[in-house]
């Protein structure tokens, strides 16, 4: 007879099957549950023992998650064997470990003696291999000596199967199976909580494939980060820096607050000359001609709307940054008394132009050496009413215009103020060790000379004439911004034109790398100036001195959204002309709408 057991049963159900000698499991395969037949009310008559077991058919299975049928002894896989090694495994599923009958011993295999998991004792005789361990629902077989058959419906069969011990360890038969009707076995059935079968061959798959798909991300990810940090660190070590920079020591910015209260005054000026000239990076006037130096190396005049070229320091192509020492780079410009121009030219020295003539003549060559060293980087200037003294500012005599941001970031002193005597032709250094001196003014009374130090963010006096002649002293320290040049205000200050500002409250990237030399050192291993320069965040800030230093009032470009590249702040019959070191146009600003 065959015999049917689920987890949900402590004890096995027997149902007879219409066909003789074979049971069958009659549940459906879409319930949890395994349903269970109503006894047969006119059973066949059954064999004798003797009969019943000469007759004895195979003991057919069904996998209740493949509906596959396996029988013993007819050439398929034995329960035994799948017990021992195939994937198919029902019997787990019904809670029961099967052994052969006495007398039908597997090779290798004596009576087998299960407890069950409610700690009855076991005894397994397993001289070769090993047989499987009891399944989930904890009942498990036993071999016991035939009895006696037992008349009626209910009779026992003399047996090669083995005898059932149930969960509590209770003898279920011995050598044949007892029916058991519909109400007996709901009786003894023991409610128990909804269980899921699952499949735990996919189950462990599945999970063995995404332990394998995760670590195959590891290990590509680990292999992405090291060629990456590789290259990295290797540049980091291998690499030299273009730059040696110091560690620097700023104040806390001022707070922007009151007359530096920040607004968008700049974005109502309006642009001039639009893309027809590059870098006009200072403003003369003389009378109303304006005039400027450009990037390309050419000295304009702006006229009528027109663009016209009045002077050249250089020659050649004048397309990028790398062509400035064979072009020339015309930076401050100053309108001389005699209706003349004094221009320096960051890598020739200073000039003098007839722009009604057209006519050049050099005053001082950048290659004389001034005090044993040369200059490298003249940018702004400053004369006197008669003409005859110009002051004007070596930025560096290490580093060129064209790499002005390396020597912000190093922070080199190596600058200079210098005079020099157009009638004499001699040069004096006035201050030494300055920080990139950037703009020169010259006051109204002529008593001292203001020079901005852009590094340090501050305005240093030199002063020329005078109880002070000789010495120097701050004028202002501690600027919101980078300044640029300077030039004379109508109220008898000073306009400072200022393309970086330092926020406060707010992060400054100047102010943060200063006293970091390492980081400084590192971003210009990895990173050009140009692409250094896309993360200094435009600002642009006018911003008016008293004549004692003191703040007067700010106008605000944040973003530089119209006004960008801030250089230079020329006053000029009731406008602001606003010029810059790279962008392709001027601009103009009316006085009285700010």
């Amino acid at each position: 007879m065959a015999k049917c057991q689920t987890e949900a049963l402590p004890a096995p159900v027997f149902i007879p099957s219409r066909r003789e000698g074979v049971g069958e499991c009659p549940w459906n395969p879409h319930q949890r549950m395994p349903t269970v037949a109503k006894e047969d009310t006119n059973p066949t008559p059954r064999p004798s023992s003797a009969d019943a077991h000469d007759d004895h058919r195979p003991l057919t299975v069904r996998n209740r998650l493949t509906g596959r049928r396996d029988a013993q002894g007819t050439g398929r896989a034995s329960p035994v064997q799948h017990a021992r090694s195939g994937p198919q495994r029902p019997w787990r599923s019904l809670g029961l470990v099967p052994s052969p009958a006495p007398g039908r011993e597997t090779p290798g295999h004596g009576p087998l003696e299960v407890t069950t998991k409610f700690g009855a004792k076991s005894r397994e005789a397993t001289p070769r291999g090993r047989l499987p361990a009891a399944g989930r629902g904890g009942a498990t077989l036993r071999h016991f000596p035939a009895r006696p058959a037992e008349a009626g419906p209910a009779a026992r069969v003399a047996s090669s199967e083995p005898a059932l011990l149930s969960p509590g360890g209770g003898r279920l038969g011995g050598g044949g199976v007892r029916a058991m009707s519909e109400a007996d076995g709901l009786r003894q059935r023991r409610p128990l909580r909804p269980q899921v079968v699952t499949d735990d061959g996919r189950a462990l798959e599945a999970k063995d494939g995404s332990s394998f798909s995760s670590r195959v991300f590891r290990v590509t990810f680990l292999m992405l980060a090291v060629s990456l940090t590789v290259p990295l660190l290797g540049a980091m070590m291998l690499l030299d820096s273009p730059i040696d920079p110091q560690p620097l020591s700023f104040k806390e910015p001022p707070l922007l607050l009151g007359v530096l209260q920040p607004n968008a005054k700049l974005r109502q000026a309006e642009r001039l000359f639009e893309n027809q000239l590059i870098g006009p990076e200072s403003i003369a006037n003389i009378g109303d001609v304006m005039f400027t130096g450009t990037a390309d190396g050419r000295v304009v005049k702006l006229e009528n709307g027109e663009v016209e070229t009045i002077a050249r320091f250089g020659s050649g192509p004048c397309k990028t940054r790398d062509d400035e020492p064979a072009c020339g780079r015309p930076l401050g410009i100053r309108a001389g008394p005699n209706g003349t121009l004094f221009v320096a030219d960051a890598y020739k020295g200073l000039f003098e132009v007839n722009p009604w003539k057209r006519e050049v003549r050099l005053l001082l060559s950048s290659e004389t050496p001034i005090e044993g060293r040369k200059m490298s980087f003249v940018n702004d200037l400053t004369i006197t009413q008669d003409g005859r003294k110009i002051y004007f500012t070596d930025s560096s005599s290490k580093w060129q215009r064209r790499d002005y941001l390396l020597l912000v970031m190093e922070g080199t002193d190596d600058g200079r103020l210098l005079e020099y005597d157009t009638e004499t032709k001699e040069v004096k250094v006035l201050l030494d060790r300055l920080r990139f001196p950037n703009g020169v003014q010259l006051s109204p009374a002529e008593d001292f000379v203001l020079v901005a130090e852009t590094t340090m963010a501050r305005i240093r006096r030199f002063y020329v004439s005078g109880l002070m002649k000789g010495g120097a002293d701050l004028f202002v320290e501690n600027l919101p911004g980078f300044p640029d040049n300077i030039r004379p205000s109508s109220s008898g200050g000073y306009w400072v034109g200022m393309a970086t500002i330092r926020s406060n409250p707010g992060f400054s990237m100047l102010d943060f790398l200063s006293e970091r030399p390492c980081i400084k050192r590192m971003i210009f291993k990895l990173f050009s100036q140009e692409t250094v320069m896309k993360f200094v965040p435009r600002y642009s800030l006018v911003l008016e001195l008293s004549d004692s230093g003191a703040f007067q009032r700010s106008l605000h470009d944040p973003d530089g959204q119209v006004v960008t590249y801030l250089s230079e702040v020329h006053e000029q019959d009731g406008h602001l002309y606003l010029g810059s070191f790279r962008s392709p146009f001027l601009c103009r600003l009316s006085l009285q709408s700010v």
